[in-house]
């Protein structure tokens, strides 16, 4: 199979990601093949090879680019004179990116594959996505919305918040749409309040 052209590549290599993670939400990682990747997408499982190596650098590349498209939700919000509305805003893309990607989510935070462990590197890409939500909280604490804490411990808080709430939503158990949004309204709106105060 000849070498895609970029704009192939991109497009092919987004495809097999997303064949791979319906399989996996939907089969469970047994059902993760490149025979069964390949399938999905209408390629042959050469494509698998030649992009990702093998079963396990399909199921890294997964991995990423749900960290890849986590960091485009964030980098699309905009920046404002509102500290706390831009942290909120965060959280907003962080739920409408999981909503978008649900294939994608659990191997970004769970371990569906049990051989697939990130290594340093792989944990080094993904790094700005949390990174971006600290220099939100510092932000907060700077112009005195917070009260002074170290802004990682905040940002370690708020992702477990966000993480809980997408969990629950992608599940089923916050209701639909609308009740899921109030909730999560709720919630945040509570957890601002009382970092503000301290």
């Amino acid at each position: 199979m000849a070498r895609p052209r970029n704009r192939d590549y991109a497009d092919l290599r987004r495809d097999l990601v997303d064949a791979g993670g319906r399989l996996l939400a939907a089969e469970g990682p047994s059902a993760l093949s490149t025979r069964r990747v390949a399938q999905q997408a209408g390629v042959s499982t050469t494509a698998v090879y030649s992009l990702f190596g093998d079963k396990a650098g399909l199921v890294r590349e997964m991995f990423l680019a749900g960290f890849e498209r986590l960091a485009e939700a964030f980098a699309a919000v905009p920046h404002t004179d509102d500290a706390v509305a831009d942290l909120l805003a965060l959280g907003h893309a962080y739920r409408a990116n999981a909503l978008a990607n649900p294939h994608l989510y659990e191997l970004m935070f769970g371990r569906p594959v049990p051989e697939f462990q990130p290594d340093a590197e792989t944990s080094a890409l993904i790094q700005p996505t949390f990174d971006a939500l600290v220099a939100a909280v510092t932000r907060c604490t700077a112009e005195g919305a917070f009260a002074p804490a170290a802004p990682s411990d905040l940002a370690v808080i708020l992702n477990g918040l966000a993480h809980g709430l997408c969990s629950l939503e992608l599940r089923g158990a916050l209701g639909d749409s609308d009740e899921a949004g109030r909730h999560w309204g709720r919630a945040f709106d509570t957890m601002v309040r009382g970092l503000a105060t301290g």
